[in-house]
């Protein structure tokens, strides 16, 4: 497994424990609450800086990560969505619009991978059909 895909598992992890506690939107918690998160699961040192990057970006930018899912996401509301999907989701579009050194084609990718690990069989195509509508309303 690739190191970026580590650090968006680990990013995955941390803002899921987050919205379950309903604490996403809490910047100021995200860096103790990230210290205590890397010591109490396996984090690899190596995978921590993007994981930290994708947690304090997306905490950042909630608001605005939120707007575009709303907007791709006919039919479910993003409060709706399954905590893991819509945190694969948010990990996703945040790679998406401000990330910009990985071809969306494989942010896509990566988000589908991650999905068939850690949600259902029916989120894949879910996933894959909200990026591609945010993929062609950023190129429109």
């Amino acid at each position: 497994m690739g190191l970026r895909r580590k650090s968006r598992e680990a990013a995955l992890q941390f803002l899921f424990s987050h919205d379950f506690q309903e604490r996403i939107g809490a910047p100021e918690a995200v860096a103790r609450d990230l210290e205590l998160f890397c010591r109490s699961f396996e984090v690899g040192q190596k995978a921590l800086p993007y994981a930290r990057t994708l947690i304090e970006g997306i905490c950042q930018r909630l608001g605005e990560i939120d707007g575009v899912l709303a907007e791709h996401s006919h039919n479910w509301r993003v409060e709706r969505m399954s905590l893991v999907d819509r945190n694969i989701l948010r990990i996703a579009i945040f790679e998406m619009r401000f990330i910009g050194d990985i071809p969306v084609q494989i942010v896509i990718n990566e988000a589908l991978e991650i999905a068939k690990h850690y949600s259902i069989s029916d989120s894949v195509p879910f996933i894959n059909g909200i990026l591609d509508a945010v993929q062609a309303a950023a190129h429109q």
